[in-house]
């Protein structure tokens, strides 16, 4: 079973190249740094970040992307950036309910060090809303999907022996109170997509 989400990744390069301090695009350490700066729920701002075309998870429809909830006169570009990688998240939290919902249990997410998961205020978003335990491995995720592939068509015997050899580098458990935010933040979200998808 494949989850994949078309326009996400590639909204966050497509923020990092419209946003310029000093005359000078970001990069993206800059931006994950700015991003940390707005609370959780990036003080009301949601963004539906499926702006690459048709969506697999939204029965081949094509919503866009937007955001919702901007107000000129308190956001600025930390908000922005947070409601993006929020925005994400979200995505691939209503992905993950599409899983559940064919009887598929998430417990445990193993990730390479690479693409959305460099970014700290990513991976805290990820685990928090998903609700799973987050295993960050030395590698990425072209390899990651290959071994998983693997596995899948009985090249190895298990995840185990498909992961055998490749180094953990970073463990990050669900917090309770920032569960909480991030729920109420992606229900807010998906009340404004189920909006959305009545439009379309």
């Amino acid at each position: 079973v494949l989850l994949c989400i078309n326009g996400t990744g590639i909204l966050n390069s497509w923020l990092r190249k419209q946003a310029k301090g000093n005359g000078t695009s970001y990069d993206y350490d800059q931006i994950n740094a700015m991003a940390s700066e707005a609370p959780i729920g990036a003080d009301g701002i949601s963004v539906l970040p499926f702006g690459n075309g048709a969506e697999r998870v939204l029965e081949d429809q094509e919503i866009n992307a937007s955001f919702y909830g901007l107000n000129f006169n308190r956001h600025s570009q930390p908000h922005v950036f947070r409601a993006a990688q929020e925005g994400i998240v979200f995505a691939l939290k209503y992905g993950f309910e599409v899983l559940q919902g064919m009887g598929l249990q998430t417990q445990l997410i193993r990730a390479g060090n690479a693409n959305m998961f460099l970014s700290p205020l990513f991976r805290e978003a990820f685990v928090n809303t998903i609700g799973a335990r987050l295993e960050l491995y030395d590698t990425d995720g072209a390899k990651g999907a290959a071994l998983g592939a693997g596995v899948g068509a009985g090249i190895y015997g298990s995840f185990e022996e498909a992961f055998k050899g490749l180094k953990i580098i970073l463990v990050e458990e669900p917090q309770a109170k920032q569960t909480a935010q991030y729920d109420q933040a992606y229900g807010q979200w998906k009340q404004i997509l189920k909006k959305q998808l009545l439009l379309t």
